[in-house]
């Protein structure tokens, strides 16, 4: 039996090569499955031929946003032109140089000869592996300008998932980093000078006003130990969050949480279900596709929960039992992938789910919103207020003196 020359892709998204015996190509190609290998490169070996070279790693990636607007433009454009054409004229108009070398690069390995997944493996830090095996799944069924515009639509979605969720908690944090520097600004210059002109009254001055004064003189005197004080817990929680341990119960915590924990579960649910929808319309192995999207999950409690149903799906369990089990995910989700089982309509059935779960995220989002808005303008003016009081009441003490 003939010798094949591969490039694959493993569970943990690295890029592997070698040689494999096999009748055909559709034998070499299950007998790499069988090894938990993704080919995206593969050809007959010579008696000389040698292993391609490991691609190189760049410290500067491109950026969600430069990868989604590249994706489109690919998709765009193979529609029309030959993939190599299509990858040097969104080259030569690309302004950022890091971007343009990180392309040109894959157009190099384009030129090589080399598959575009294995030309986009050159530059493991700009095309993550999920992205890799789709467009290798899309290679391999002669299918690649559907799955670039699958691909394309699905970051396209996260953008916009990205771009709302920058939207909810800009302004909240903007306007409460403002309440706080004018509640500072308040305590460390107006009040010492205005509580000054009650120093020689002779009076006991009132409750709220001694503690204002309190705070004031703290604040005034030893601002450099508060802020020594809060570099010192941010760096030990920093430390403390490498621990793996440790971050995992912090993580727990977080989506136990009344409205961030939901807010967490959701996003992550809809960006499985619009992930997954793509990997079964792309004929991408769902176990595979599953197994490199894990790496990518920054919460350790839905990443080890993603872990445990790649285990219980290689085990033979179905994608609805182990979404049931993780129980971390909304029953809806669950739902519809039963139903997309039972009917042999996965894919539309988790693009549905998607769609609901984002936009139960609009409508969470924005109710949130117009209850923290008003939140910290109120708290904010309820600080201002008890200061405003605090310099009022010895006056009206002192008019009350002068009365009597």
């Amino acid at each position: 039996m003939p010798d094949y020359q591969y490039s694959a892709i493993d569970t943990a998204g690295r890029l592997r090569h070698g040689r494999v015996t096999a009748g055909d190509d559709d034998a070499a190609r299950s007998a790499l499955l069988r090894q938990k290998l993704f080919a995206t490169r593969l050809q007959p070996a010579g008696p000389s031929a040698a292993a391609p070279r490991q691609p190189g790693g760049s410290r500067r990636k491109l950026s969600p946003k430069q990868l989604t607007l590249f994706t489109r433009q690919v998709a765009t454009l193979v529609q029309v032109a030959p993939l190599e054409e299509a990858i040097r004229t969104i080259v030569r108009q690309t302004e950022q140089p890091h971007v343009q070398q990180i392309l040109e690069r894959v157009h190099a390995g384009i030129v090589e000869g080399r598959p575009l997944s294995a030309a986009m493996a050159l530059a493991p830090n700009s095309f993550p592996p999920l992205y890799r095996a789709m467009v290798a799944a899309g290679e391999s069924s002669s299918s690649l300008p559907e799955i670039l515009e699958r691909l394309a639509m699905l970051q396209e979605r996260q953008a916009t998932v990205r771009g709302k969720v920058m939207a909810a908690v800009a302004y909240p944090a903007a306007l409460a980093v403002v309440a706080v520097a004018v509640v500072i600004a308040l305590m460390v210059f107006v009040v010492p000078k205005v509580v000054a002109q009650f120093e020689d009254i002779g009076q006991q001055l009132p409750l709220l006003t001694r503690i204002v004064i309190a705070l004031s003189d703290f604040l005034s005197g030893w601002w450099w130990a508060l802020l020594l004080f809060v570099a010192g817990a941010g760096l030990a929680f920093a430390r403390l969050m490498r621990d793996e341990v440790f971050r995992l119960r912090f993580d727990t915590w977080l989506l136990g949480l009344p409205l961030i924990g939901r807010l967490l579960r959701d996003l992550h649910a809809a960006r499985l279900a619009r992930t997954l929808a793509t990997m079964v319309a792309s004929r991408l192995p769902l176990i595979e596709g599953l197994a490199l999207t894990t790496p990518t999950i920054n919460n350790r409690a839905l990443r080890q929960a993603s872990q445990d149903m790649v285990v219980a799906i290689r085990e033979g369990g179905s994608l609805s039992v182990a979404l049931r089990r993780s129980g971390l995910f909304p029953p809806l989700l669950v739902y519809m992938a039963a139903g997309g089982e039972t009917s042999g309509r996965l894919d539309l059935m988790l693009e549905r789910a998607a769609d609901y779960l984002e936009r139960e995220f609009d409508t969470f989002t924005a109710t949130a919103l117009s209850l923290l808005e008003p939140g910290v303008i109120i708290l904010m003016g309820g600080i201002v207020a008890a200061i405003v009081l605090s310099i009022l009441l010895p006056i009206l003490q002192l008019d009350t003196l002068a009365a009597q």
